[in-house]
Parts: structure tokens; C-alpha cells; sequence
């Protein structure tokens, strides 16, 4: 699901991939639902191609939200409205204890906390719909094998 859901730069917030078109594509906005143009010439980030800089290379942004989702038992972060970069370092510690400190800033912390309870307010699922797809075929062979 997350392959779906795109950041646009210069836009706020997430968005949900509604079609795709050679110059542009029709994104609808997680906030409000409005349904607006992307084009080729925007830069267009799938969250699934996110990732965390660690110690040993990099993390999914996936499986750090994952983790996020297990600490705070799939409800929202709450860290205030105006959170110092103290605290966000610290609640970045706690879930992903490797991160990169030369590498991962403040502003970066703050931008995943914003996209894991945009998520987890509509709902969005983590886990990667191909797989899961497979899985449930894999599953289907099985049966249709024992019967």
C-alpha cells in the first residue's frame, strides 16, 4: 500500500495514486480528499522508496514505521505541537536506536512523524501488497492441493 502513497514536493501532506498518464498523474490528497494534477516536470516520492540512514546503510521507512506502530500500539505520536529537536532525536532513538546522527536532521523526524499519523488516521495499512497478494495465492495452491 505504501507504493501508493506518494509525497509531492512543495505540496503538504500525503497523497493517494488515483491514475497514471505519460505526462502527469491524478493524486488525491489524504487531508481533504481533492483530487489535483502531478506532473512529469514535479518530484514524486513513493513512501515505499523511503528509507532512514543508519550505521549500517539504510532502513526501510516501511519497517521504521512498523516499529513506530508497535511503541505506540498503532494510535498517533503525540509529542506536543511544537516538539524541540531534543525530543524528536529521542523518540527517533527509541525506535530506530541506529539511525544516522550525521546524516538524519531534525526537520527529517518531524516529516516522519507527520506521514506515520497521517497514516495511521486513514487507516493505511504498512505492509506491502504484493506480498501479501502472493501470499494469499500461495495459500489458495495449498488448499486446492489437499483437496
Amino acid at each position: 500500500m505504501l507504493s501508493e502513497i506518494l509525497s509531492v514536493t512543495g505540496r503538504p501532506g500525503l497523497y493517494k495514486l488515483i491514475s497514471t498518464n505519460k505526462n502527469m498523474n491524478i493524486v488525491e490528497s489524504l487531508a481533504d480528499g481533492k483530487r489535483v494534477p502531478v506532473y512529469a516536470q514535479e518530484k514524486v516520492v513513493a513512501l515505499s522508496d523511503v528509507s532512514i540512514y543508519t550505521r549500517d546503510g539504510d532502513t526501510p521507512l516501511r519497517e521504521v514505521l512498523k516499529k513506530m506502530k508497535e511503541k505506540e500500539e498503532g494510535k498517533q505520536v503525540s509529542l506536543g505541537s511544537k516538539p524541540s529537536d531534543k525530543e524528536l532525536f529521542a523518540y527517533l532513538e527509541e525506535v530506530l536506536p541506529d539511525y544516522s546522527r550525521d546524516t538524519v536532521y531534525a526537520g527529517d523526524v518531524k516529516k516522519l512523524i507527520t506521514w506515520y499519523n497521517i497514516l495511521m488516521e486513514h487507516d493505511i495499512h504498512l505492509e506491502e501488497g504484493d506480498k501479501t497478494k502472493e501470499s494469499t495465492s500461495d495459500e489458495s495452491e495449498a488448499k486446492e492441493r489437499e483437496e
